[in-house]
């Protein structure tokens, strides 16, 4: 306890260096060093305590969902050579996971764009010139046949693949650029993103949605194919076999040339979370 005026005192203190701390709930603590000799009686300087600072840090940022549909709109702008739809790879390697309403979203995008729609109408002539398919015929109804199996491919493919199983299975539907290390890693890593991707988790898997998508998509087509193109089974296996073999290509064209096509790119034009 103090005194009235608020002086301490401390009797038979060892001769030697001392240090005197004075601390008090919301000040800040005040000290004093010094050095006692026998028989000297030491007065410390009067000592005040100064209010405390306190220090509050603000972080301002996005939330993990805020910040994934910031990334899809950067992925929204990619066209290669300003024209076809880039939008299932990111540039990021660490991007946000997609929610499954945007997954949806995506493959909403990318199966209604013009120019996708228009890509599925050239393939549909190429088809009607090679008469492949010929169980469709030819002339008008048979193109009208053509077309409307080859956009019902894409649409059961991307939405299987890409919105309906990756929400359940939680796998990112995206292709994530790797862009470094040597042209044989690089060439290995485009192979076996056929067959692996991204989970939710940020950890790497098996594909199952797109593995699953594709012989899903495959057994659908099935039901509007030609009979006499169907072959039983195999008409399902081979088309699933077929955009395996797509997705490993597409991968590559994606690592070494497309990104060189394509002007809007967040390591071009990097939006800050």
């Amino acid at each position: 306890m103090s005194g009235e005026n608020g002086d301490f005192s401390f009797v038979e203190v060892a001769p030697g260096a001392f240090q005197v701390t004075v601390t008090a709930p919301g000040f800040a603590a005040q000290s004093f060093s010094g050095t006692l000799h026998p028989e000297e009686k030491f007065d410390v300087p009067q000592m005040v305590l100064p209010l405390a600072t306190e220090i509050t840090e603000v972080h301002v940022g996005l939330s993990p969902i805020e910040l994934a549909q910031e990334q899809i709109q950067d992925q929204e702008k990619q066209r290669v050579l300003g024209v076809i739809p880039n939008f299932y790879v990111s540039y990021v390697p660490s991007a946000a996971p997609l929610t499954p309403k945007q997954k949806f979203e995506l493959a909403w995008k990318s199966t209604v764009d013009p120019v996708t729609i228009g890509v599925t109408a050239a393939i549909a002539g190429v088809q009607q010139a090679q008469n492949d398919f010929s169980g469709y015929g030819q002339g008008a109804q048979g193109y009208a046949k053509r077309f409307g199996a080859s956009y019902a491919d894409l649409l059961t493919s991307t939405y299987i693949g890409s919105a309906i199983l990756p929400s359940l299975l939680k796998q990112d539907p995206r292709y994530f650029y790797k862009g470094t290390g040597s042209k044989r890693s690089r060439i290995l890593y485009a192979i076996a993103n056929s067959v692996i991707c991204k989970g939710d988790n940020g950890h790497w898997q098996v594909n199952y949605s797109g593995l699953a998508g594709g012989l899903a998509s495959g057994g659908i087509s099935y039901l509007y194919y030609p009979a006499e193109d169907r072959n039983g089974g195999r008409l399902v296996f081979e088309n699933a076999l077929i955009g395996l073999g797509e997705t490993a290509a597409v991968n590559l064209l994606q690592e070494f040339v497309i990104k060189k096509l394509t002007p809007n790119i967040p390591g071009r034009n990097p939006a800050t979370p």
